[in-house]
């Protein structure tokens, strides 16, 4: 073997075991969570084609154009989803079984499941109820956090699968219409139906407005509480998650693996920065931003003002989102049929 060639092979081993001593090093960094297992379901997912969701509409994850990647789950999961805490317990949204599970934060306790509409992927505690976005029965439940029983229902448009909160009416994100829906937050009433990007899926109220991640058009919209477009914004491939921060906003990028900042007085990007892949779900706790990554199976616990990872947890497979209950993060493992969760400071 020549020396040209023989230092060329040398490089190409270092660094292929550079790179997997970088991926055994970032496993064995990561840090535990506590497990709580759910209910099992009998949904089976199965793939689909590009710039879809999975063929039976089941999966919240993106296969784009572009090779990204999804996250499927093995038959017999109830495919844990979304997230929301309304004071007392997490409500986790289990889209395979079609209804919705309740833990009791101080210890754990698994405290009841509640039937819901077809393919429940969006939570939302608002307004005295648990909303509850049912994908494919194209409507809104409202219920009763106290008992789980049904307190309305209430249309949506095509593919309800985000939902926000400003203050007075709740929002949902229609990803099959584009648009979004405006309901009174008290009478689950229609207040108007807005046009906004390709494929809405996250929602947040933030510096007065309504902020929708369009996960196929690269940008996050920013509307009044009227429902008037106020700005279009350019963020990363597979925007997906949105929370307010303070004056700002973030939106996760599922595909980019990164995370941008956005001044909410004006759109103005203040950053982009590296997580994980498949960054999807995310919080502020009111010091520190966690992020979901749903590729890498973990949470990623970031400052919001440098953007810096601080530290890094494996949680259960395939994860799409995170609630902050004053003291813990929960994550809802979407193939796992379980919820992981860890102190947030």
């Amino acid at each position: 073997m020549s020396l040209v060639r023989w230092k060329v092979f040398n490089v190409a081993v270092f660094l292929a075991i550079s790179t997997m001593m970088l991926s055994i090093v970032k496993a064995q960094d990561a840090q535990p969570m506590n497990e709580i297992t759910l209910g099992s379901g009998s949904g089976t997912v199965s793939s689909g084609g590009a710039d879809s969701l999975a063929s039976n509409g089941d999966s919240l994850a993106v296969i784009d154009g572009d090779g990204g990647t999804t996250t499927t789950a093995p038959a017999g999961t109830a495919g844990p989803e979304a997230i929301a805490f309304d004071g007392t317990y997490v409500w986790v949204a289990m889209q395979f079984s079609n209804s919705v599970t309740r833990v009791r934060v101080r210890d754990g306790l698994v405290s009841g499941t509640f039937n819901v509409g077809k393919r429940p992927v969006a939570l939302l505690y608002a307004a005295s109820g648990i909303w509850v976005a049912n994908l494919l029965s194209n409507n809104v439940m409202k219920l009763d956090p106290a008992t789980g029983g049904l307190l309305g229902t209430y249309p949506a448009g095509d593919g309800p699968g985000g939902l926000a909160f400003d203050g007075a009416n709740i929002w949902v994100a229609n990803r099959n219409s584009n648009n979004v829906t405006k309901l009174s937050g008290k009478t689950g009433g229609s207040l108007g139906t807005f046009a906004v990007g390709k494929r809405p899926i996250g929602l947040a109220f933030a510096g007065g407005s309504v902020w929708v991640a369009n996960n196929f058009s690269k940008t996050v919209t920013r509307l009044s509480t009227a429902g008037a477009v106020l700005g279009t914004y350019p963020v990363g491939r597979g925007a997906f998650g949105v929370a307010a921060q303070g004056e700002n906003v973030w939106i996760t990028n599922y595909f980019d693996k990164t995370v941008t900042k956005l001044r909410a007085a004006d759109g103005v990007n203040l950053g982009t920065f590296k997580v994980g892949d498949g960054a999807a779900g995310l919080a502020f706790d009111g010091t520190n931003m966690w992020i979901v990554c749903n590729g890498d199976s973990t949470l990623m616990k970031v400052s919001p003002s440098t953007g810096t990872v601080l530290a890094t947890y494996a949680t259960g497979k395939g994860p799409f989102s995170v609630a902050f209950d004053g003291t813990k993060v929960w994550v809802p493992n979407f193939a796992s049929n379980s919820v992981s969760t860890t102190a947030a400071n």
